[in-house]
């Protein structure tokens, strides 16, 4: 099984650590890839501030951010699983997950990461700001270099097993499962219920996907299909309605009522 989360926009930048290397991350084919935007970013940011924090859409008062991507070859690192934070990742709490679930999420995790293509938790990262639907000078849309660039890895990472899909649409733009991987493909999607009625909650929605991967490495499920997600999901407390199959996986609809 391998649990495919987003990033998270806000990231803890380490304060010290060793410079990012490259080719020590998973899949380290990708590395010209990577390159490839890293270069881009750093022109970007190096260069006019005002227009640089424009394409990066951060406000007058957040130019610190466009500053982290101005040398990320030599910004200190740690693990992804310390640097991103936000919703998903407080749920998630890694720090405090048990010895056999830190193991578990060494094998079973994966981000999604605009500057990195993919990452696993141990990877040693910098903090940066990039999100998912930027259009960098030099590179073109992140979304399309990472189609073109990621398949393979993501590929070899999956292997056989099931694809438990909790990327936002931007990152899921990334990477599009091959329609021969639908049967072991399942995308979770939150919903809120208030007084009978359903919707999307961002929150809602981050926090849950960030509690049930905790909950997953924990419990050491390891579900082959889709349908056996839903039963693990159900073992484990939530209410949790199955799709139909489709040429993009099976859906399920994680339903909730309060955090």
């Amino acid at each position: 099984m391998l649990i495919l989360l987003p990033p998270s926009e806000g990231k803890t930048a380490p304060r010290r650590g060793k410079p990012l290397d490259l080719e020590s991350l998973t899949a380290p084919e990708l590395t010209p890839a990577r390159e490839a935007v890293v270069d881009a970013l750093g022109v970007l940011c190096r260069g006019d501030v005002a227009t640089a924090a424009e394409v990066l859409e951060v406000g007058a008062t957040q130019h610190d951010l466009v500053a982290l991507n101005a040398d990320l070859a030599s910004a200190p690192t740690a693990r992804a699983d310390t640097v991103y934070s936000g919703v998903v990742y407080d749920a998630l709490d890694a720090a405090t997950l048990s010895p056999a679930a830190r193991r578990r999420a060494s094998t079973r995790l994966a981000v999604t990461s605009s500057v990195f293509g993919v990452v696993r938790p141990s990877d040693r990262i910098p903090a940066y700001r990039l999100s998912g639907g930027t259009t960098l000078p030099g590179l073109g849309p992140v979304a399309a270099h990472w189609r073109a660039h990621l398949d393979p890895a993501m590929t070899e990472l999956l292997g056989g097993g099931l694809l438990v899909d909790l990327r936002s649409a931007a990152y899921a733009a990334f990477w599009r499962p091959s329609g021969d991987l639908a049967p072991k493909v399942a995308t979770v999607r939150v919903l809120h219920e208030v007084d009978g009625v359903r919707k999307v909650v961002s929150h809602f929605n981050k926090a849950t996907k960030g509690r049930i991967t905790r909950a997953l490495l924990e419990d050491g499920a390891n579900p082959s299909t889709p349908a056996r997600l839903a039963e693990a999901l159900r073992d484990l407390g939530w209410l949790v309605e199955v799709g139909e199959p489709s040429a993009k996986g099976t859906q399920l609809d994680v339903v909730v009522e309060a955090l």
